[in-house]
């Protein structure tokens, strides 16, 4: 069985916002695509285009409606739909490492990310029977475990612009809802994120002190003046159009069938 690292030199993992994320499924999809092509053995899907389709997924999207618990501002407070991304936390406790009967799972000590040699690993399951989170995966063709890596393989690719070395999930997420960084760096942005907005642990009762955190989603109802985003767009740009539009609107004003003052 493998032992886990007394310490890491970096703690990299992700943050991710409740508030923010829409449940588009982006990070899915592209999660699917890079870890397919890319690192370990490809991820593969059973009979995906019949009545009864599964296959390997790396990351997951959970949608819960909630409701907030009552207070004295919101008596009443109004039940929201919660989108949920879950995958590997690469905890620093990580019991799918200590578990492991061949040392396939490891937790790297120069950054924390929690990984399995697939040329170790006999599919036994251990490691995804102990880990509360349901994060590791028994790829059907392959006959091996798979999780998140945080793109070990994208994040130190130097042939890759700068921006790109990010997990893919982090690089695709439409709605910025996705961060990556060292955690265990107090100054970093990461770091700073969690702290300002009360980034919490999943499940911090199973002592598993996993890296990644979730921001908690803001309550809907709470917001005092709504913001409509589509006013800007929707604004006339001028009372009176100078210039360009100024001259095609006397010019459409001059054909027939229009009344004097604009084009009908």
């Amino acid at each position: 069985m493998t032992e886990l690292p007394t310490r890491t030199d970096r703690k990299m993992g992700l943050v991710i916002d409740l508030d923010t994320c829409v449940g588009c499924h982006a990070c899915v999809i592209s999660c699917k695509g890079w870890n397919t092509e890319n690192y370990g053995a490809p991820l593969s899907d059973q009979n995906a285009y019949g009545a009864d389709p599964s296959g390997t997924f790396l990351n997951r999207v959970h949608s819960y409606e909630v409701q907030p618990s009552p207070c004295a501002s919101q008596p009443n407070p109004a039940a929201q739909l919660v989108h949920f991304p879950k995958s590997c936390l690469h905890c620093e406790g990580a019991p799918c490492v200590t578990v492991c009967p061949t040392g396939a799972s490891y937790k790297r000590v120069e950054d924390g990310i929690v990984l399995v040699n697939e040329d170790n690993c006999i599919g036994c399951g251990l490691c995804a029977w102990s880990c509360p989170y349901g994060a590791r995966e028994l790829d059907l063709a392959e006959g091996v475990m798979k999780k998140c890596t945080l793109c070990v393989d994208r994040i130190y690719n130097e042939n890759l612009e700068e921006v790109d070395r990010v997990p893919s999930c982090v690089r695709t997420c439409p709605a910025g809802a996705r961060h990556f960084g060292d955690l265990g760096d107090p100054d970093s942005d990461v770091s700073k994120l969690v702290a300002a907005r009360g980034g919490m642990d999943l499940m911090p009762e199973m002592g598993t002190k996993p890296v990644n955190k979730y921001l908690p989603p803001r309550p809907k109802d709470q917001i005092e003046d709504q913001i409509d985003i589509l006013a800007p767009l929707l604004a006339p740009v001028a009372e009176d159009p100078k210039g360009f539009l100024g001259w095609l609107d006397k010019a459409l004003d001059k054909l027939p069938g229009q009344t004097s003052g604009g084009a009908s």
